[in-house]
């Protein structure tokens, strides 16, 4: 029987692989070493849940996150920010696929026909959203009970998108940062554990660690990719609304990726 796991032998091969994407720009910041080198012998698409806003009123961190990119109107932003990952992907030789989900942000709370607008959502819009801050809601990594129905949405089309791309393999990311889109993508994922594959969410795992109980929990070892990572920079500084707000002082961590595979033994194996 072989030693290696699902995922090296996966790698000597050619067949396609799907990453999922929790926003737009994830898979190239967490992954985009490892895809830019694999498109040269494989497809790969990438799918990206979360690519939509909703319009005003937003809440005080959907605007901070706004001000951060320097574009105030949610729809602007979000359509530059789909028409620059499309850009980097297409140059990467990846296919892309984004699905329409609102980021969390954004996401408004479901409110019943008969309750209409009122002076309060403008004045306090936090009241009206779904995770009304970054700091005590999205950054705490608890999904809402209202997100219920959009998951299941999101788990009908990714398993969709594995049946069309018929791929081997199914990256999403590790929920490092427990960024609540970032949960709620990984729980999706691991809806196929004989084809997943994990990865380390970059940036977010500079300041913080993966949950080993969980990776742990799930049989997956760590494996790293080293090569590629000055072009991997240069793919992200093409992502002109994010960069700077991501790396304020324009240096790009050379961070080797971090992915966890399922295999054999307790081994931690390392790319050459």
């Amino acid at each position: 029987m072989s030693n290696q796991t699902t995922f090296e032998r996966s790698l000597e091969g050619n067949a396609p692989w799907l990453f999922l994407s929790p926003h737009l720009d994830d898979a190239v910041l967490s992954c985009g070493a490892l895809i830019e080198a694999q498109t040269r012998q494989r497809e790969i698409t990438v799918a990206t849940l979360f690519t939509e806003a909703m319009p005003a009123p937003h809440t005080r961190a959907a605007r901070s996150f706004m001000r951060q990119c320097s574009v105030m109107d949610a729809g602007s932003l979000f359509q530059a920010r789909q028409a620059e990952d499309r850009a980097v992907l297409k140059a990467m030789g990846v296919q892309s696929v984004h699905l329409g989900a609102v980021d969390a942000l954004f996401r408004g709370r479901r409110r019943p026909a008969k309750l209409r607008r009122g002076v309060w959502d403008a004045l306090l819009p936090e009241l009206t959203h779904r995770y009304p801050t970054f700091r005590f809601d999205i950054a705490l990594g608890r999904i809402a009970r209202g997100d219920r129905e959009l998951i299941r949405h999101l788990q009908g089309s990714v398993a969709e998108l594995l049946h069309q791309t018929n791929s081997e393999l199914l990256f999403c990311p590790a929920g490092v940062g427990k960024h609540v889109d970032h949960m709620i993508t990984r729980g999706v994922g691991e809806e196929y554990p004989e084809k997943l594959v994990m990865y380390s969410d970059f940036p977010y795992d500079l300041a913080s660690e993966p949950d080993e109980d969980h990776l742990s929990e799930m049989g997956l070892l760590r494996f790293t990719w080293g090569s590629g990572l000055e072009t991997k920079s240069r793919r992200i500084k093409e992502y002109i609304t994010q960069v700077d707000a991501l790396f304020p002082g324009g240096a790009i961590p050379l961070k080797p990726e971090t992915y966890f595979v399922p295999g054999p033994g307790n081994a931690v194996y390392e790319s050459i």
